[in-house]
């Protein structure tokens, strides 16, 4: 470009003077020129200097940015109580039903004139206060196994493998169902890598083989047998009728609310008998009260039944089966035996007076 631009003031130089001039080489001018104006609008830009963070956990990411998240801890004692059986939900105070009550609501619910699903799954939501004894601590996430009196089809494909000594033991082990029962040399062919523990959900054992179960503790890890998680027993039978038919549940806490856990499991399905039904979430009740902080206060927060495809969802009174508030003298007395011993006592003053 620089060399036609040269080549052509050289041409008009020549066609005005009629004669042959010298031509005017301004190449090294220009270039002299870019170079300037280059170094001119490099100086005028300003360096971003970008600083590097460091790797934030997904926790403590958000805590730069103020979002308010509504409190999951549901509380609508200052709300008023409906006077009626038609008003608005969102105003008034959550019906609180007895577990029949629920029971029947759901199989309206799911009657062969609307959902048509009579076996449907009663499903139970327990929300927990996860505070611990001190304002800083939390309970920590738990899996338990809560053993009911009748079993239903949970839907879980349950093999133990249960460690003993002794020909008593094996024979009571397989009686009760156990999916496999031996003792050092089942222990044997799992060093050597012939059976694998993974195909197993539970490992069982009775204490007159621990001596011997402590090789496979590497291979077990968490779920080596212990009396804290009732898997290492001398009564074999109850614990094998624990696993293989009991209601597994875990308790969860928020990402970001951490005094807020939640549990979600099942209890049976809609055509077992209400009463059995009801015994079954008596014996899970009791046995996430026992994972209840030493200190004052609800544990259990709320408890809701459900049962799929329904969106509904009804509220109980969960004191009735377990204690309202922690007592260290004693296990407080429930509403309901209260409730029964009120019964007694004016069904005795009747019977005096007659």
């Amino acid at each position: 470009m620089l060399s036609l631009l040269s080549s052509m003031r050289a041409l008009a130089v020549r066609q005005q003077t009629g004669e042959a001039l010298r031509c005017l080489h301004l190449t090294a001018v220009t270039e002299a020129a870019r170079k300037g104006t280059r170094e001119k609008a490099r100086k005028k830009k300003v360096k971003v200097e970008v600083k590097k963070v460091g790797f934030i956990p997904h926790n403590q990411r958000d805590k730069k940015i103020n979002v308010k998240r509504a409190d999951k801890h549901v509380d609508d004692s200052w709300k008023q109580v409906p006077k009626d059986d038609v008003y608005v939900g969102r105003y008034y105070r959550w019906r609180v039903y007895s577990v029949a009550e629920a029971i029947q609501c759901h199989r309206e619910t799911h009657h062969p004139s609307m959902y048509n699903v009579p076996n449907a799954p009663l499903n139970v939501e327990i929300e927990l206060n996860m505070q611990g004894e001190k304002a800083t601590r939390f309970v920590d996430n738990f899996q338990r196994m809560a053993m009911i009196p009748h079993k239903f089809q949970h839907g879980e494909d349950r093999k133990i493998i249960v460690f003993t000594k002794g020909n008593d033991e094996i024979t009571e082990a397989r009686a009760a169902g156990a999916s496999l029962v031996g003792g050092v040399e089942l222990i044997k062919d799992i060093t050597s890598g012939e059976l694998l523990l993974s195909d197993y959900q539970y490992i069982l054992a009775h204490p007159n083989i621990l001596a011997e179960l402590v090789a496979l503790r590497g291979l077990m890890k968490r779920k080596f047998p212990n009396p804290k998680s009732e898997t290492l027993g001398a009564n074999l039978a109850e614990m094998i009728m624990k696993f293989s038919n009991g209601i597994s549940y875990g308790a969860t806490k928020d990402e970001y609310q951490q005094n807020f856990g939640l549990i979600t499991t099942s209890v049976g399905t809609l055509n077992m008998d209400a009463q059995h039904l009801e015994e079954n979430l008596r014996h899970l009740l009791q046995d996430v009260n026992q994972m209840r902080p030493k200190r004052d206060g609800l544990f259990i927060t709320r408890v809701l039944l459900k049962s799929p495809p329904s969106s509904e969802q009804l509220k109980i009174d969960p004191f009735l089966y377990v204690p309202e508030n922690y007592d260290k003298s004693a296990a407080k007395v429930t509403r309901g035996e209260a409730k029964k011993r009120e019964e007694a006592a004016e069904e005795a003053e009747q019977a005096a007076a007659a």
